[in-house]
């Protein structure tokens, strides 16, 4: 290959990395050293099952994109062995899983995050590891909010049984 075609592809695979970078709700770069071939296996399995991109990309290459779209703060973590876990559907699955298998494994660490376009530390990609789902969160909202009804509607009943009795 000619360096102007090398080139060409490399800007092309930049492209693609700032479209998966706008596009995402959350991500996590991972250091994923020392997973042998099963263990990275099935860790990219349950990436695939919750909706995660899980990509091993050229530090360069990530670090260009970020800085094309403005952000610096990624740069220090991408050193040494980097993939990145994208997901444009929900901002908690990538860590998850990466927590998740970082608890298992014990061989993986997450250096560094983004949630809706704001930059997260490794402490900060913890923390967002920790919140429960879209879906749990709705429903303990709504038993939060059902409850004072529910509270109400058994309290009338009584007052209707007791006025019932004294009839």
């Amino acid at each position: 290959m000619a360096s102007k075609e090398i080139l060409e592809l490399k800007q092309q695979q930049v492209e693609e990395i700032k479209s998966k970078i706008s596009t995402a709700k959350g991500l996590v770069i991972i250091d994923y050293m020392g997973l042998n071939v099963a263990q990275d296996t099935a860790f990219r399995k349950e990436m695939r099952n919750a909706g995660v991109d899980y990509q091993v990309l050229k530090n360069r290459l990530v670090q260009r994109a970020f800085h094309d779209l403005g952000y610096t703060q990624f740069d220090e973590a991408l050193n040494g062995p980097t993939a990145v876990a994208f997901s444009s559907t929900d901002a908690t699955s990538p860590a998850k899983v990466v927590f998740d298998n970082m608890k298992k494994l014990n061989k993986m660490k997450a250096k560094c995050g983004m949630v809706e376009g704001e930059y997260l530390d490794a402490a900060g990609v913890k923390e967002i590891a920790s919140i429960p789902s879209r879906e749990i969160l709705l429903a303990k909202m709504l038993g939060s909010m059902q409850a004072p009804i529910s509270g109400l509607a058994r309290c009338l009943s009584k007052i209707a049984e007791a006025k019932e009795q004294q009839a």
